[in-house]
């Protein structure tokens, strides 16, 4: 072949390794680059003149493998055909590129040219880029990596189903929901379809006969399925169906969650909301709902029905002498009783406290015979809940009053007919208890009386119509040694209202305390003016206190404040408390009376031996003196159980160094029984009725007295 056509195929060779896609180097046995073409210096980023005559070592180039390490120079691809003699294929390498911090990808084959005795002689390197294939993989990578971390700190179970094919793919995650292991069962297309709940197998049928049907893409549905161990596991099912050009459905990939614990918490958000946590019974809320409806359906039968408040008699009085526990105890026990009692059709709900209320539908046609229907549910009740309770191994009675308000859903409303039932169930208390009543608009005008009676008492404190009366107070030998502040009402008509008529009222208003401390300031500014008086100047002053006043921690503060305003000696006045205090947290009222006591007044027990006081309050609390409750006076000299009682009584206070007050003294013969008996001071008509304390100031001043 003459030189000229060698040259002209060289050229054509050379040509063609220029327009090649490809970069090629061919490299000596001494790993120095002889030639490359065009596409070589573009992907080496280096021209021709510099590429020449390079060795293949650290100095001269910095490769990097796929995962960013430095290459070392014996895996070069040149490096290992000159070692092994064997070509090298599909070899990734990175180089270094423009800008800084980027790598050029290069997918390279090497091969070796021989001599005539087999000797490498040339080694030729072909090269690509594969920089975006190499991206592109390493964001599938990181896409994989992330789908795979939120699959695996989530609960969702993939799977999978090719419709075309009837593939189905169940992951992990979807058999363990299950409590089964991967492999288990068949991963066919009628897995699923057999562990649904039978309950739930149409309704899914049905549904996914739809979506296959028409054009949607994405879906939401909720079923059951058979846990291995047998029980139901709540699923929501949530996914994609993929369609082709016709809009055929082609595949539907997707992700169960398990929704036991979101069941489970809506359940117990419903419990908080609609049911009482002691009893389990349903709440007031729950039962408003449902009374809503019984309304409605007795309006549309025109059937009577009837409401039925309960309360337990002297519940208070358990509480406070047993714990709260033990009352707790109670109301679960009454609660059994009550469901056991009843009809699965009758509501029955706790209110709160020892408040139950049941509600009975289709009584009868007409108020008689609801009435009488009425009266044997009410006996039945009655009877279920008589019998003792056994608490914490003690038995304990405790009988219920009832409260009956019947109705036949014309116009009455859940709220009015809750309130008459209250009422009744009110005038059970007040008739004897353990009785049941029903209502009728006499109640509900004594109700709208009460009422009123509130709202005069408000306008009455607004306008200080509240007047003070004093009873005076003496000892056994007839000398004037105390008094006690009595509040009186006297209403725009001139009318004066006793305490009995009005202070219970106040009590449950919550109107005790601004009166109470009317009251206080109105004694003090009288203790003021008596100081000058040789009479008036050395009495004790009794001002009752109530429970709510003592229970409030800002009392102590309060009174050393009205003291100070009015220049009283606190060493007269003398706060008397009810024996009511004591159902009270003793520890708190205990310090609360030693704070006032530091002031300079003293604490008289009022109306003792009635009500919650112990012997271990009496040593505890820092009393100056004991009121015996006129009740035991009464029958002093009547029945001879009572004077032993009084006896006791004195004899209780001199031990304790307890001065005693008797109360309610009518009688000669109740006066001279308790002089033999030592009693200290007496108070009562017949020693003196209360007046005006304006006309005390008159009676007893020894030097006149003079009104601020």
């Amino acid at each position: 072949m003459s030189s000229d056509h060698s040259d002209t195929l060289q050229r054509q060779l050379d040509d063609l390794l220029d327009h090649l896609p490809a970069g090629v180097v061919v490299l000596g046995p001494d790993g120095r680059i002889l030639s490359a073409n065009r596409r070589a210096w573009e992907l080496l980023g280096r021209p021709e003149e510099q590429l020449i005559g390079t060795e293949s070592n650290a100095a001269a180039w910095t490769l990097v493998r796929p995962d960013n390490t430095v290459m070392p120079p014996a895996e070069y691809p040149v490096h290992q055909v000159l070692t092994t003699g064997e070509p090298v294929s599909d070899f990734v390498l990175g180089i270094p590129a423009e800008p800084p911090a980027t790598v050029r990808w290069l997918i390279c084959n090497a091969y070796p040219e021989r001599g005539p005795g087999g000797q490498v002689e040339r080694v030729v390197v072909c090269f690509t880029d594969c920089t975006r294939l190499k991206q592109a993989k390493r964001e599938a990578q990181k896409s994989e990596e992330r789908l795979r971390l939120v699959l695996k700190g989530s609960t969702d179970a993939p799977w999978d189903w090719d419709l075309v094919t009837g593939e189905v793919y169940y992951s992990d995650r979807w058999w363990n929901m299950l409590g089964y292991q991967p492999g288990e069962l068949p991963s066919d297309a009628t897995t699923w379809s057999r562990m649904l709940v039978a309950e739930d197998e149409a309704r899914v049928s049905a549904f996914l006969c739809n979506l296959l049907a028409d054009s949607r893409e994405g879906y939401c549905v909720e079923f059951r399925m058979r846990h291995r161990d047998g029980h139901e596991v709540p699923i929501l099912s949530r996914g994609f169906v993929s369609r082709d050009a016709a809009g055929r459905a082609r595949r539907i990939s997707g992700t169960n969650t398990d929704l036991t614990e979101r069941k489970r918490a809506e359940q117990r958000i419903y419990e908080l909301a609609y049911f009482d946590h002691l009893t389990g019974l349903p709440n007031r809320r729950f039962l408003a709902e449902e009374l809503d409806k019984v309304l409605a359906r007795s309006h549309r039968s025109g059937r009577f029905g009837a409401v039925l408040f309960l309360d337990l008699d002297n519940f208070k009085l358990l509480n406070d002498t047993m714990g709260h526990d033990i009352g707790d105890m109670l109301l679960r026990q009454v609660a059994q009783r009550l469901k056991m009692a009843l009809r699965h059709s009758d509501q029955l709900a706790r209110l709160g406290g020892d408040e139950f209320v049941v509600v009975f539908e289709e009584l009868g046609d007409t108020l008689e015979d609801a009435v009488a229907e009425a009266n044997h549910v009410v006996s039945k009740i009655l009877a279920v809940l008589d019998p003792p309770y056994e608490l914490a191994g003690r038995l304990f009675v405790s009988t219920t009053s009832i409260g009956v308000a019947l109705f036949d859903g014309m116009e009455t409303d859940v709220e009015t007919l809750l309130k008459q039932a209250d009422l009744a169930m009110y005038r059970a208390k007040s008739e004897g208890r353990h009785i049941a009543r029903f209502f009728d608009p006499g109640m509900q005008a004594a109700a709208d009386r009460q009422a009123a009676l509130e709202r005069g008492l408000r306008d009455g404190l607004a306008l200080h119509q509240f007047v003070l009366y004093c009873q005076p107070q003496f000892s056994v030998r007839g000398r004037l040694v105390g008094a006690e502040v009595l509040v009186r009402w006297r209403r725009d008509d001139g009318a004066l209202v006793c305490p009995g008529d009005f202070i219970a009222l106040a009590e449950s208003s919550g109107l005790i305390l601004p009166l109470g401390q009317y009251v206080l300031e109105e004694s003090c500014r009288a203790l003021a003016r008596w100081t000058g008086d040789r009479t008036l100047g050395r009495l004790k002053l009794g001002v009752n206190v109530s429970v709510q006043q003592m229970r409030n921690p800002d009392f102590p503060a309060d009174v050393a404040a009205t003291l100070a305003r009015s220049g009283a000696p606190a060493a007269r006045l003398c706060l008397e408390l009810t024996e009511s205090v004591f159902a009270e947290d003793v520890h708190e009222l205990t310090d609360r009376m030693h704070q006032l006591c530091a002031q300079g007044l003293c604490f008289s027990l009022d109306d003792f031996g009635t009500g919650y006081s112990s012997l271990s309050y009496l040593r505890r609390l820092p009393l100056s003196a004991l009121k015996i409750d006129r009740s035991f006076v009464h029958d002093v000299h009547l029945d001879p159980g009572a004077g032993p009682i009084v006896n006791a009584i004195i004899a209780l206070g001199r031990q304790l160094k307890l001065e005693i007050v008797a109360e309610g003294v009518e009688h000669e013969a109740q006066r001279s029984f308790l002089s033999r008996g030592g009693c200290g001071a007496l108070q009562g008509y017949l020693l003196g009725e209360p007046i005006p304390i304006e006309d005390f100031e008159r009676m007893y001043s020894a030097v006149g007295v003079g009104h601020a």
